[in-house]
């Protein structure tokens, strides 16, 4: 987060919690601050829960909203299952969808805001065409219904190049020009230090499994909202995919935020908040109503 940090303990209480997920034991890390609502944060492609830190660290936001992003297996602090080395970390859909509702099932979440970005925005689509009945409102970040790779993937996972440094260097260009610098490397930071391979599993979702181009239009928002928030500056999933989308699905409500790209909540924390809280302000309002 830009500027002078205070010193003392942020609000953000980081935990383990141990559950049966996709056929297997994990220990997944969990990391929440505040009440009410419950707001569940995704995390984009070989990266982590660290992306949501503004969100957590907001008080306007926290007095509302209970917010909770956890490390996908394979992500951050949470481990890959025993036996990890034996087979190849491959992403898929409905994966994906099995992890976000047994992770809302064991925390007793009713109905919460799921927002999720890149990846974590494509899969807010399938939960919207799914499972609307589950969650009080979708908030999707650079979201997209497809993306076709633009480099070779096997770059990301080779023995003779450096893994980490490749995946921050080919998301580098993601991010906006105006990004403060010290959050651009962060989020850099966070790519640097993805596990052999996972960045390149998770793009199997995002380029091959989870292509949604043939059912967004059945997506009704009368069942639950949709709202889409892109940067300017994202070639992966760009403002006209995002007013595509919206033009195929009846009441989405998009909003283009100037001068970001991919990664907004990480990359421009301030910037990005100006265009959430008024998003949330309206999710708690409709409650209240």
């Amino acid at each position: 987060m830009t500027g002078a940090v205070e010193s003392g303990f942020e609000p953000v209480v980081g935990r383990y919690l141990k559950l049966d997920l996709l056929g297997r034991s994990q220990r997944l890390y969990v990391e929440e601050a505040g009440e009410g609502i419950p707001l569940v944060c995704l995390h984009t492609a070989g990266s982590d829960s660290r992306q949501y830190r503004a969100v957590m660290n907001d008080a306007g936001i926290t007095e509302k909203f209970r917010v909770i992003a956890f490390d996908m297996p394979w992500h951050g602090k949470s481990s890959p299952p025993s036996g990890w080395h034996r087979f190849e970390y491959r992403l898929t859909s409905q994966d994906y969808v099995d992890m976000i509702l047994t992770v809302c099932d064991a925390l007793s979440l009713d109905r919460p805001v799921i927002m999720g970005c890149s990846i974590g925005g494509r899969i807010v689509l399938q939960l919207a065409l799914d499972y609307p009945e589950r969650f009080r409102a979708l908030i999707g970040l650079q979201s997209g219904a497809h993306a076709e790779p633009y480099y070779d993937l096997q770059w990301l996972h080779r023995p003779d190049v450096h893994g980490g440094e490749v995946c921050s260097g080919i998301v580098s260009g993601l991010i906006g020009p105006s990004a403060p610098e010290d959050d651009r490397w962060e989020t850099l930071w966070h790519y640097s230090q993805g596990g052999p391979g996972v960045f390149r599993g998770d793009l199997y979702f995002y380029t091959v499994d989870g292509d949604l181009r043939d059912r967004v239009a059945d997506i009704d928002t009368s069942l639950c909202p949709l709202y889409l928030l892109t940067g300017e500056y994202d070639y992966s999933c760009t403002p006209d995919d995002t007013r595509e989308l919206a033009r195929r699905i009846d009441g989405a409500q998009i909003s283009i935020m100037d001068g970001m790209g991919h990664f907004p909540m990480s990359e421009d924390p301030e910037g990005f908040l100006s265009y959430l809280r008024p998003v949330l302000a309206g999710i708690a309002a409709d409650e209240q109503a």
